[in-house]
Protein backbone atom coordinates (compact mmCIF):
# COMPACT_ATOMS: atom_id res chain seq x y z
CA UNK A 1 0.00 0.00 0.00
CA UNK A 2 2.86 2.37 0.72
CA UNK A 3 6.54 2.79 0.09
CA UNK A 4 6.90 1.87 3.77
CA UNK A 5 5.60 -1.01 5.80
CA UNK A 6 3.38 1.23 7.90
CA UNK A 7 2.22 4.84 7.71
CA UNK A 8 4.72 7.34 9.07
CA UNK A 9 2.07 8.44 11.58
CA UNK A 10 1.29 4.94 12.82
CA UNK A 11 -0.47 3.88 14.96
CA UNK A 12 -2.62 7.02 14.77
CA UNK A 13 -2.88 6.79 10.99
CA UNK A 14 -3.36 3.16 10.09
CA UNK A 15 -5.25 0.76 7.85
CA UNK A 16 -8.41 -1.01 8.96
CA UNK A 17 -8.60 -3.64 6.26
CA UNK A 18 -8.24 -1.66 3.07
CA UNK A 19 -9.31 1.72 4.49
CA UNK A 20 -6.91 4.35 5.80
CA UNK A 21 -8.02 5.58 9.20
CA UNK A 22 -7.25 8.65 11.26
CA UNK A 23 -7.58 7.20 14.76
CA UNK A 24 -11.10 5.70 14.57
CA UNK A 25 -12.36 7.75 11.63
CA UNK A 26 -12.23 6.74 7.97
CA UNK A 27 -10.21 9.19 5.91
CA UNK A 28 -12.58 8.56 3.00
CA UNK A 29 -15.46 9.76 5.18
CA UNK A 30 -13.51 12.89 6.13
CA UNK A 31 -12.90 13.65 2.46
CA UNK A 32 -16.58 13.15 1.66
CA UNK A 33 -17.66 15.40 4.52
CA UNK A 34 -15.11 18.22 4.28
CA UNK A 35 -13.86 18.00 0.69
CA UNK A 36 -10.31 17.96 -0.62
CA UNK A 37 -7.57 19.06 -0.37
CA UNK A 38 -7.85 18.59 3.39
CA UNK A 39 -5.44 18.64 6.31
CA UNK A 40 -6.23 16.04 8.94
CA UNK A 41 -4.58 15.98 12.38
CA UNK A 42 -4.67 13.35 15.11
CA UNK A 43 -5.05 14.67 18.66
CA UNK A 44 -3.71 11.40 20.06
CA UNK A 45 -0.60 11.74 17.91
CA UNK A 46 -0.05 15.27 19.21
CA UNK A 47 -0.42 14.06 22.80
CA UNK A 48 1.97 11.15 22.29
CA UNK A 49 4.59 13.45 20.79
CA UNK A 50 4.16 15.88 23.69
CA UNK A 51 4.58 13.07 26.23
CA UNK A 52 7.84 12.02 24.57
CA UNK A 53 9.25 15.29 25.91
CA UNK A 54 7.17 15.75 29.04
CA UNK A 55 7.87 12.33 30.57
CA UNK A 56 11.69 12.49 30.57
CA UNK A 57 11.44 16.04 31.96
CA UNK A 58 9.31 15.05 34.94
CA UNK A 59 10.76 16.54 38.15
CA UNK A 60 13.43 18.36 36.15
CA UNK A 61 13.83 22.12 35.90
CA UNK A 62 12.85 22.45 32.27
CA UNK A 63 10.40 24.13 29.92
CA UNK A 64 9.31 22.88 26.50
CA UNK A 65 8.35 25.76 24.19
CA UNK A 66 6.56 24.57 21.07
CA UNK A 67 8.13 26.10 17.96
CA UNK A 68 4.80 27.27 16.63
CA UNK A 69 6.12 28.20 13.20
CA UNK A 70 5.69 24.48 12.46
CA UNK A 71 1.91 24.61 12.93
CA UNK A 72 0.03 27.61 14.31
CA UNK A 73 -3.61 26.52 14.13
CA UNK A 74 -5.34 27.76 17.29
CA UNK A 75 -6.70 24.31 18.13
CA UNK A 76 -3.21 22.81 17.97
CA UNK A 77 -1.79 25.61 20.12
CA UNK A 78 -4.68 25.24 22.56
CA UNK A 79 -3.85 21.60 23.13
CA UNK A 80 -0.19 22.25 23.82
CA UNK A 81 -1.04 25.14 26.15
CA UNK A 82 -3.40 22.89 28.10
CA UNK A 83 -0.72 20.22 28.38
CA UNK A 84 1.71 22.75 29.87
CA UNK A 85 3.75 23.84 26.88
CA UNK A 86 5.38 27.19 26.45
CA UNK A 87 5.82 28.68 22.99
CA UNK A 88 8.70 29.77 20.80
CA UNK A 89 7.49 32.63 18.61
CA UNK A 90 9.12 34.56 15.76
CA UNK A 91 6.62 37.37 15.12
CA UNK A 92 4.06 39.64 16.71
CA UNK A 93 1.38 37.68 14.91
CA UNK A 94 2.54 34.46 16.53
CA UNK A 95 2.50 36.23 19.90
CA UNK A 96 -1.15 37.17 19.35
CA UNK A 97 -1.98 33.61 18.28
CA UNK A 98 -0.29 32.06 21.30
CA UNK A 99 -2.07 34.39 23.71
CA UNK A 100 -5.40 33.75 21.98
CA UNK A 101 -4.85 30.00 22.39
CA UNK A 102 -4.33 30.35 26.14
CA UNK A 103 -0.54 30.54 26.45
CA UNK A 104 0.92 32.03 29.60
CA UNK A 105 3.07 35.02 28.59
CA UNK A 106 5.83 34.00 31.02
CA UNK A 107 6.31 30.78 29.03
CA UNK A 108 6.83 32.52 25.66
CA UNK A 109 10.29 33.06 24.20
CA UNK A 110 10.55 35.50 21.30
CA UNK A 111 13.07 34.47 18.64
CA UNK A 112 13.71 35.82 15.14
CA UNK A 113 16.31 38.02 13.48
CA UNK A 114 14.11 40.95 12.43
CA UNK A 115 11.88 41.98 15.34
CA UNK A 116 10.09 45.24 14.55
CA UNK A 117 9.36 48.00 17.05
CA UNK A 118 5.68 47.19 17.35
CA UNK A 119 6.49 43.52 17.97
CA UNK A 120 9.00 44.33 20.69
CA UNK A 121 6.47 46.66 22.36
CA UNK A 122 3.73 44.04 22.21
CA UNK A 123 6.01 41.40 23.74
CA UNK A 124 7.12 43.75 26.53
CA UNK A 125 3.54 44.69 27.31
CA UNK A 126 2.49 41.04 27.31
CA UNK A 127 5.32 40.09 29.66
CA UNK A 128 7.09 37.36 27.69
CA UNK A 129 9.66 35.12 29.36
CA UNK A 130 12.52 36.47 27.26
CA UNK A 131 13.72 37.84 23.96
CA UNK A 132 16.21 35.63 22.14
CA UNK A 133 18.40 38.45 20.85
CA UNK A 134 20.12 37.81 17.53
CA UNK A 135 22.25 40.92 16.93
CA UNK A 136 23.83 43.84 18.74
CA UNK A 137 21.55 46.24 16.86
CA UNK A 138 18.52 44.35 18.15
CA UNK A 139 19.87 44.45 21.69
CA UNK A 140 20.25 48.23 21.50
CA UNK A 141 16.75 48.65 20.08
CA UNK A 142 15.14 46.49 22.78
CA UNK A 143 16.96 48.54 25.41
CA UNK A 144 15.67 51.79 23.91
CA UNK A 145 12.05 50.60 23.62
CA UNK A 146 12.03 49.04 27.08
CA UNK A 147 13.38 52.27 28.57
CA UNK A 148 10.76 54.33 26.75
CA UNK A 149 8.03 52.05 28.12
CA UNK A 150 9.65 52.02 31.57
CA UNK A 151 9.91 48.25 31.37
CA UNK A 152 12.74 45.79 31.83
CA UNK A 153 13.29 43.35 28.99
CA UNK A 154 14.51 39.86 29.90
CA UNK A 155 17.03 38.86 27.24
CA UNK A 156 18.85 35.75 26.20
CA UNK A 157 21.49 35.98 23.49
CA UNK A 158 21.06 33.54 20.64
CA UNK A 159 24.59 32.31 20.07
CA UNK A 160 25.71 30.90 16.74
CA UNK A 161 28.16 28.11 17.62
CA UNK A 162 29.25 27.36 14.01
CA UNK A 163 28.09 23.73 14.26
CA UNK A 164 27.01 21.77 11.20
CA UNK A 165 23.68 20.05 11.92
CA UNK A 166 24.09 18.02 8.70
CA UNK A 167 20.62 18.87 7.45
CA UNK A 168 19.17 20.69 4.44
CA UNK A 169 21.00 24.02 3.88
CA UNK A 170 17.70 25.95 3.97
CA UNK A 171 17.01 24.74 7.52
CA UNK A 172 20.53 24.84 8.88
CA UNK A 173 20.83 27.74 11.29
CA UNK A 174 23.96 27.17 13.38
CA UNK A 175 26.77 27.84 10.90
CA UNK A 176 28.73 31.08 10.81
CA UNK A 177 27.45 31.73 7.29
CA UNK A 178 23.81 31.62 8.44
CA UNK A 179 21.90 34.81 9.25
CA UNK A 180 20.95 33.63 12.73
CA UNK A 181 22.42 34.48 16.09
CA UNK A 182 25.55 36.16 17.41
CA UNK A 183 28.92 34.61 16.63
CA UNK A 184 30.12 32.72 19.67
CA UNK A 185 33.54 34.39 19.39
CA UNK A 186 32.06 37.79 20.29
CA UNK A 187 29.19 36.61 22.53
CA UNK A 188 30.97 37.46 25.79
CA UNK A 189 31.53 41.04 24.59
CA UNK A 190 27.85 41.39 23.69
CA UNK A 191 26.86 40.05 27.12
CA UNK A 192 29.09 42.69 28.72
CA UNK A 193 27.34 45.35 26.68
CA UNK A 194 23.92 43.97 27.66
CA UNK A 195 24.91 44.08 31.32
CA UNK A 196 25.24 47.87 31.27
CA UNK A 197 22.34 48.76 28.98
CA UNK A 198 19.24 50.33 30.59
CA UNK A 199 16.02 48.36 30.47
CA UNK A 200 17.83 45.03 30.00
CA UNK A 201 18.00 42.01 32.32
CA UNK A 202 20.18 39.10 31.22
CA UNK A 203 18.44 35.79 31.87
CA UNK A 204 19.88 33.15 29.54
CA UNK A 205 21.71 31.86 26.52
CA UNK A 206 20.07 30.34 23.46
CA UNK A 207 21.28 28.18 20.60
CA UNK A 208 19.40 26.64 17.68
CA UNK A 209 21.45 24.82 15.06
CA UNK A 210 18.81 23.68 12.56
CA UNK A 211 15.89 21.42 11.85
CA UNK A 212 15.22 17.78 10.91
CA UNK A 213 18.31 16.68 12.85
CA UNK A 214 18.70 12.92 13.28
CA UNK A 215 22.08 12.79 15.03
CA UNK A 216 22.85 13.62 18.65
CA UNK A 217 26.45 14.69 18.09
CA UNK A 218 25.70 18.19 16.68
CA UNK A 219 23.62 19.00 19.78
CA UNK A 220 26.35 17.87 22.14
CA UNK A 221 29.00 19.71 20.16
CA UNK A 222 26.96 22.93 20.34
CA UNK A 223 26.27 22.39 24.05
CA UNK A 224 29.97 21.96 24.78
CA UNK A 225 30.65 25.31 23.14
CA UNK A 226 27.84 26.93 25.14
CA UNK A 227 29.26 25.55 28.38
CA UNK A 228 32.66 26.99 27.54
CA UNK A 229 30.93 30.34 27.01
CA UNK A 230 29.22 30.00 30.40
CA UNK A 231 32.62 29.49 32.00
CA UNK A 232 33.81 32.72 30.39
CA UNK A 233 30.68 34.59 31.52
CA UNK A 234 31.11 33.33 35.07
CA UNK A 235 34.58 34.85 35.05
CA UNK A 236 32.95 38.16 34.06
CA UNK A 237 30.43 37.80 36.92
CA UNK A 238 27.56 37.36 34.46
CA UNK A 239 25.16 34.72 35.79
CA UNK A 240 22.34 33.16 33.81
CA UNK A 241 19.03 31.56 34.77
CA UNK A 242 18.42 29.29 31.81
CA UNK A 243 20.06 27.56 28.88
CA UNK A 244 18.04 27.05 25.70
CA UNK A 245 19.25 24.33 23.31
CA UNK A 246 16.58 25.07 20.69
CA UNK A 247 14.69 22.40 18.82
CA UNK A 248 15.25 20.66 15.54
CA UNK A 249 14.74 16.98 16.33
CA UNK A 250 13.77 15.20 13.14
CA UNK A 251 10.91 12.89 12.26
CA UNK A 252 10.51 9.95 9.91
CA UNK A 253 9.58 11.00 6.40
CA UNK A 254 11.07 8.03 4.58
CA UNK A 255 13.72 5.88 6.26
CA UNK A 256 15.13 8.24 8.92
CA UNK A 257 15.71 7.04 12.46
CA UNK A 258 14.63 9.95 14.68
CA UNK A 259 16.31 10.70 17.99
CA UNK A 260 14.19 9.88 21.03
CA UNK A 261 13.94 13.08 23.12
CA UNK A 262 14.72 11.12 26.29
CA UNK A 263 18.06 9.96 24.88
CA UNK A 264 19.15 13.49 24.05
CA UNK A 265 17.83 14.98 27.29
CA UNK A 266 19.64 12.46 29.48
CA UNK A 267 22.95 13.36 27.82
CA UNK A 268 22.25 17.08 28.07
CA UNK A 269 21.43 16.97 31.77
CA UNK A 270 24.50 14.81 32.43
CA UNK A 271 26.72 17.40 30.74
CA UNK A 272 25.12 20.25 32.68
CA UNK A 273 25.61 18.46 35.99
CA UNK A 274 29.17 17.48 35.14
CA UNK A 275 30.12 21.09 34.39
CA UNK A 276 28.38 22.52 37.45
CA UNK A 277 25.42 24.08 35.65
CA UNK A 278 22.72 21.74 36.84
CA UNK A 279 20.93 24.67 38.48
CA UNK A 280 20.04 26.22 35.11
CA UNK A 281 16.57 25.79 33.73
CA UNK A 282 16.73 23.89 30.45
CA UNK A 283 14.55 25.17 27.61
CA UNK A 284 13.81 23.29 24.41
CA UNK A 285 11.96 24.55 21.34
CA UNK A 286 10.71 21.48 19.41
CA UNK A 287 8.37 22.07 16.50
CA UNK A 288 8.42 19.48 13.73
CA UNK A 289 8.88 16.55 16.14
CA UNK A 290 5.68 17.52 18.00
CA UNK A 291 3.40 17.87 14.97
CA UNK A 292 5.02 16.52 11.81
CA UNK A 293 3.71 12.97 11.86
CA UNK A 294 0.44 14.03 13.48
CA UNK A 295 -0.99 15.28 10.19
CA UNK A 296 -1.73 14.22 6.62
CA UNK A 297 -2.86 16.09 3.52
CA UNK A 298 -5.71 14.34 1.72
CA UNK A 299 -6.02 14.96 -2.01
CA UNK A 300 -8.08 13.57 -4.89
CA UNK A 301 -6.80 12.43 -8.28
CA UNK A 302 -8.29 14.63 -11.00
CA UNK A 303 -6.60 13.24 -14.10
CA UNK A 304 -4.02 10.65 -15.13
CA UNK A 305 -1.55 11.29 -17.94
CA UNK A 306 0.49 8.38 -19.25
CA UNK A 307 3.46 9.46 -21.36
CA UNK A 308 6.26 7.40 -22.83
CA UNK A 309 8.82 8.84 -20.42
CA UNK A 310 6.70 9.90 -17.44
CA UNK A 311 3.32 9.24 -15.85
CA UNK A 312 1.51 12.02 -14.02
CA UNK A 313 -1.25 11.84 -11.43
CA UNK A 314 -2.75 15.33 -11.36
CA UNK A 315 -4.37 15.94 -7.98
CA UNK A 316 -6.35 18.79 -6.46
CA UNK A 317 -3.65 19.67 -3.91
CA UNK A 318 -0.76 21.79 -5.11
CA UNK A 319 2.44 23.55 -4.09
CA UNK A 320 0.37 26.33 -2.55
CA UNK A 321 -1.09 23.73 -0.16
CA UNK A 322 2.18 21.91 0.61
CA UNK A 323 5.29 23.86 -0.30
CA UNK A 324 7.98 21.61 1.18
CA UNK A 325 8.53 19.35 -1.87
CA UNK A 326 9.22 22.16 -4.32
CA UNK A 327 11.00 24.37 -1.74
CA UNK A 328 13.26 21.74 -0.17
CA UNK A 329 13.01 18.88 -2.66
CA UNK A 330 11.40 17.17 0.34
CA UNK A 331 10.20 13.58 0.36
CA UNK A 332 6.70 12.81 1.70
CA UNK A 333 5.14 9.36 1.76
CA UNK A 334 2.03 8.83 -0.36
CA UNK A 335 -0.68 6.44 0.80
CA UNK A 336 -3.80 5.24 -1.01
CA UNK A 337 -6.79 6.11 1.14
CA UNK A 338 -8.51 2.93 -0.06
CA UNK A 339 -7.04 -0.12 -1.73
CA UNK A 340 -7.52 -0.37 -5.52
CA UNK A 341 -10.06 -3.18 -5.10
CA UNK A 342 -12.30 -0.77 -3.21
CA UNK A 343 -12.19 1.95 -5.85
CA UNK A 344 -12.27 0.08 -9.14
CA UNK A 345 -14.08 -2.71 -10.87
CA UNK A 346 -12.27 -6.00 -10.28
CA UNK A 347 -12.38 -6.71 -14.02
CA UNK A 348 -10.98 -3.28 -14.89
CA UNK A 349 -8.32 -2.85 -12.24
CA UNK A 350 -5.89 0.00 -12.73
CA UNK A 351 -2.36 -0.94 -13.67
CA UNK A 352 0.35 -0.13 -11.15
CA UNK A 353 2.64 2.52 -12.59
CA UNK A 354 5.35 4.87 -11.43
CA UNK A 355 3.76 8.31 -11.08
CA UNK A 356 4.75 11.84 -10.32
CA UNK A 357 2.06 13.36 -8.09
CA UNK A 358 1.55 16.90 -9.37
CA UNK A 359 -0.87 19.75 -8.80
CA UNK A 360 -2.83 22.09 -11.09
CA UNK A 361 -0.67 25.20 -10.59
CA UNK A 362 1.03 26.65 -13.67
CA UNK A 363 4.56 25.89 -12.52
CA UNK A 364 6.76 22.90 -13.34
CA UNK A 365 7.80 23.02 -9.68
CA UNK A 366 4.24 22.18 -8.64
CA UNK A 367 4.76 18.62 -7.45
CA UNK A 368 4.11 16.74 -4.22
CA UNK A 369 5.91 13.45 -4.86
CA UNK A 370 7.99 11.89 -7.61
CA UNK A 371 8.47 8.37 -8.92
CA UNK A 372 5.94 6.57 -6.71
CA UNK A 373 4.63 3.14 -7.64
CA UNK A 374 0.86 3.38 -7.27
CA UNK A 375 -2.24 1.71 -8.68
CA UNK A 376 -4.48 4.66 -9.49
CA UNK A 377 -7.70 5.61 -11.17
CA UNK A 378 -9.38 8.96 -11.63
CA UNK A 379 -11.07 10.21 -8.41
CA UNK A 380 -8.95 8.04 -6.12
CA UNK A 381 -7.96 9.61 -2.82
CA UNK A 382 -4.36 9.87 -1.67
CA UNK A 383 -2.88 10.86 1.68
CA UNK A 384 0.39 12.81 1.75
CA UNK A 385 2.15 11.75 4.94
CA UNK A 386 4.05 13.74 7.55
CA UNK A 387 2.24 16.97 6.66
CA UNK A 388 1.54 18.22 10.18
CA UNK A 389 4.62 20.46 10.23
CA UNK A 390 5.27 23.23 7.71
CA UNK A 391 2.18 22.21 5.78
CA UNK A 392 -0.82 24.48 6.09
CA UNK A 393 1.24 27.08 7.93
CA UNK A 394 3.33 27.68 4.78
CA UNK A 395 0.38 27.49 2.39
CA UNK A 396 -0.74 30.39 0.23
CA UNK A 397 -3.28 31.49 -2.33
CA UNK A 398 -1.22 31.42 -5.52
CA UNK A 399 -3.36 31.17 -8.69
CA UNK A 400 -6.24 32.49 -6.53
CA UNK A 401 -6.64 29.09 -4.92
CA UNK A 402 -8.48 29.06 -1.58
CA UNK A 403 -6.54 27.51 1.27
CA UNK A 404 -7.92 24.15 2.32
CA UNK A 405 -9.77 23.13 5.46
CA UNK A 406 -8.16 21.67 8.59
CA UNK A 407 -9.78 18.96 10.71
CA UNK A 408 -8.80 17.52 14.10
CA UNK A 409 -9.69 13.90 14.86
CA UNK A 410 -10.08 12.83 18.47
CA UNK A 411 -10.83 9.08 18.66
CA UNK A 412 -14.15 8.82 16.77
CA UNK A 413 -14.92 12.55 16.88
CA UNK A 414 -14.00 15.14 14.25
CA UNK A 415 -13.72 18.90 14.61
CA UNK A 416 -13.47 21.43 11.81
CA UNK A 417 -10.70 23.68 13.16
CA UNK A 418 -10.44 25.86 10.05
CA UNK A 419 -13.10 26.02 7.31
CA UNK A 420 -12.08 26.03 3.67
CA UNK A 421 -11.63 29.50 2.28
CA UNK A 422 -14.03 30.69 -0.39
CA UNK A 423 -12.90 32.36 -3.58
CA UNK A 424 -14.78 35.51 -2.57
CA UNK A 425 -12.78 35.72 0.67
CA UNK A 426 -9.55 35.88 -1.30
CA UNK A 427 -10.28 39.33 -2.67
CA UNK A 428 -12.85 40.63 -0.17
CA UNK A 429 -10.36 43.15 1.27
CA UNK A 430 -9.07 44.40 -2.07
CA UNK A 431 -10.14 47.71 -3.58
CA UNK A 432 -10.49 48.64 -7.23
CA UNK A 433 -9.56 52.08 -8.51
CA UNK A 434 -12.34 54.62 -9.17
CA UNK A 435 -13.60 54.61 -12.73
Amino acid sequence: MSELNAPAGAPFFHYDGSQLMAESVSVSELAARYGTPLYVYSRAALKAAWESYAQPLTNRNALVCFGMKANSNLAVLQQFAQWGSGFDIVSGGELARALKAGARPDTIVFSGVGKQDWEIKAALQAGVKCFNVESTDELERISLIASQLERTAPVSLRVNPDVDAKTHPYISTGLKDNKFGIAIEIAAQVYQRAAVLPGIRIVGVDCHIGSQITQIEPYLDALERLLNLLDTLAGLDIRLEHLDIGGGLGIRYQDETPIAPALLLDKVFAMLEDRGYGYLQLIMEPGRSLVGNAGILVTRVQYLKHHESKNFAIVDAAMNDLLRPTLYDAWHGVLPVASPSDTSDANNAAQARVYDIVGPICESGDWLARDRLLQLQQNDLLAIESAGAYGFVMSGQYNTRPRCAEVMVDADQTYLIRPRETVEELFASEQMLPE
